[in-house]
């Protein structure tokens, strides 16, 4: 039989169905590999576009795109230096987040 004032403990201390959703928008947003290639090239250094396209091997619209949607999500940030954007982490989460996973899957060394 289940306990019920265990069951309303818990329910008061989950997140709000709209938090959960927050969060379930910013895993997807890690979800896709090149954007977690792009945040792991961040997690070394701030870099130009063109330095990130050279990292990764992809094009330099291919990483402005994908840019975009971590931009979207509040993951990077760009910094306008003269005609060119350096982009970076957005702050310490994004990485604690990227070495959690990593650790999680048993690739962190």
């Amino acid at each position: 039989m289940p306990d019920s004032d265990m069951i309303e403990e818990i329910k008061k201390a989950l997140p709000s169905d709209e938090k959960l959703y927050e969060v379930s928008e910013l895993f997807k947003v890690f979800g896709d590999k090149t954007r977690a290639k792009i945040l792991s090239t961040l997690a070394v250094s701030p870099l130009y576009v063109s330095d990130i396209a050279e990292a990764v091997g992809m094009s330099v619209s291919a990483v402005s795109h994908q840019l975009r949607v971590l931009r979207t999500a509040r993951l990077v940030r760009g910094v306008k230096e003269g005609k060119e954007v350096r982009y970076a982490l957005d702050d310490e989460h994004v990485k604690e987040i990227l070495d959690c996973g990593l650790e999680h899957v048993g690739e962190l060394h």
